[in-house]
């Protein structure tokens, strides 16, 4: 918070300029907020090393234009307060960010709040909300003036005891069906070894057969090493390792020369039943941009994909029905659940949240927690339990508040039983989205911008 009150401060300041002050504030902030994505190219260090550098500078690069878009039109706009201004116009790009080229809003400035009691705010404003108050709250502190400084402190202690009351209100019984969450711990550069895939397929058949039996058991993505369609004795195999319980499992499928990224469920008798393709997809990670003519002239693959040039992308959210003990769920694979908006994009409101992912691309530092924390972001937005399965962690249980109610250690193989929370009413944001804090950011910047023309005038 000091830091973008800092930046706040420097960009009201500036009479020339300002462009380049928003650049420099949003590289740096990116380079920290987003270290973790030079992870990935480490796993084949030899082949993909030198890429490294190029993608934290570039990351941070875009970022960086984006907060120098809101730094310069924070000074070429007529605010009254330009470090007012600036907390609106980081805003609506910080917006923008989550929406453009298919719109990555990872580590938004409001998610600073996640750990806290104000977090819950999220079930009324979502995200954007969230940004747009940590802003106002960092520009009151940029005047260093003690009014501006006591109406922030005022602010922010209601926006906190708001928080601690919602979570002081009592939660619906929890349903009585058994998760089993399973997290085999495959290392990433070991994971497609043909010589490992056995491994980690009986610690996955194992971690299911333990018992008491569950009522649902569930495997993170790309949790099998093999594709069902050519290996007809695996979702038999599965079946009774599961001991009548079905598995929800992460698996990579082939169609003819294209395949995707699914989740699939494996009935009690071994047949395949419901399945959800992966829609949102990682750019250059699971598909190539004109990925067939780019594989073709220049031999260029997604880099997650294991066949094929890449992934296709699945016709949209879909909702995975496991009957009336556990109800629907609707299942995000991986980088799906940091997009509020496909969550709000479902066709029907789910009774829980299920999330499936292979984080050990992101190594173990900040980047698997960083996308569990947005993850927990949904539930408090949606009102909602979030079950998050994960290859090394975080694995975890989240009631529909966003608390953990049950993880597995980072980084170990091992399994998880948990209850299912129960779901609340759909709050604000889950009814109206981004609505409410896009207008009300439209309203203030207008009423700023219309008493600063009507004093010139």
């Amino acid at each position: 918070m000091i830091g973008l009150a800092a930046l706040a401060r420097r960009v009201a300041l500036a009479e020339r300029g300002a462009g380049w002050i928003g650049l420099l504030g949003g590289m740096s902030y990116g380079a920290v907020a987003l270290s973790w994505i030079v992870e990935p190219f480490l796993i084949e260090p030899e082949t993909y090393g030198w890429m490294a550098p190029f993608a934290l500078v570039f990351m941070a690069l875009g970022l960086g234009l984006f907060w120098a878009t809101a730094a310069w039109a924070a000074r070429a706009l007529p605010f009254r307060a330009p470090a007012f201004g600036f907390a609106l116009t980081l805003t609506t790009v910080e917006f923008l960010r989550g929406h453009i080229l298919t719109g990555f809003p990872w580590a938004m400035p409001g998610h600073v709040w996640i750990s806290t009691p104000v977090a819950q705010l999220g079930a009324w404003v979502g995200p954007t909300g969230l940004t747009l108050g940590l802003l106002l709250l960092t520009a009151a502190l940029s005047a260093l003036r003690w009014r501006q400084a006591l109406a922030a402190g005022i602010g922010l202690a209601a926006a906190w005891a708001f928080g601690l009351w919602t979570l002081a209100q009592p939660l619906p019984p929890d349903r009585a069906a058994t998760l089993r969450l399973v997290q085999p711990n495959a290392e990433q550069a070991l994971k497609w070894d043909p010589d490992q895939a056995r491994v980690f397929f009986d610690r996955l058949l194992t971690a299911s057969a333990a018992p008491p039996r569950p009522d649902l058991v569930i495997w993170p993505e790309t949790a099998l090493p093999y594709l069902l369609e050519r290996h007809a004795d695996l979702a038999p195999m599965i079946a009774a390792a599961a001991q009548g319980a079905p598995v929800a499992l992460g698996v990579q499928r082939e169609e003819g020369s294209r395949f995707w990224n699914s989740l699939t469920v494996i009935d009690p008798d071994g047949g395949l039943g419901q399945r959800y393709d992966k829609h949102h997809l990682v750019p250059f990670g699971e598909y190539i941009p004109l990925g067939d003519l780019a594989f073709r002239l220049f031999g260029l693959r997604a880099f997650a994909a294991q066949h094929g040039a890449g992934y296709s992308a699945g016709d949209g959210p879909k909702l995975v029905d496991f009957g009336p003990g556990m109800g629907r769920a609707l299942p995000l694979i991986c980088y799906e659940a940091v997009f509020p908006q496909d969550v709000n994009a479902a066709p029907e409101r789910p009774d829980w949240l299920l999330q499936i992912t292979n984080d050990a691309w992101f190594g173990t530092l900040s980047g698997p927690f960083q996308h569990a924390d947005q993850a927990r972001m949904r539930a408090i937005e949606q009102g909602l339990p979030l079950v998050r399965v994960a290859n090394t962690g975080v694995t975890a249980v989240y009631d529909a508040r966003g608390r953990e109610r049950a993880s597995l250690p980072f980084g170990r193989e091992g399994h998880l039983d948990s209850a299912l929370p129960a779901p609340l009413p759909a709050p604000p944001f889950a009814r109206y989205g981004e609505a409410p804090a896009l207008l009300l950011l439209a309203g203030l910047a207008l009423m700023s911008i219309r008493r600063q023309s009507a004093k010139l005038s």
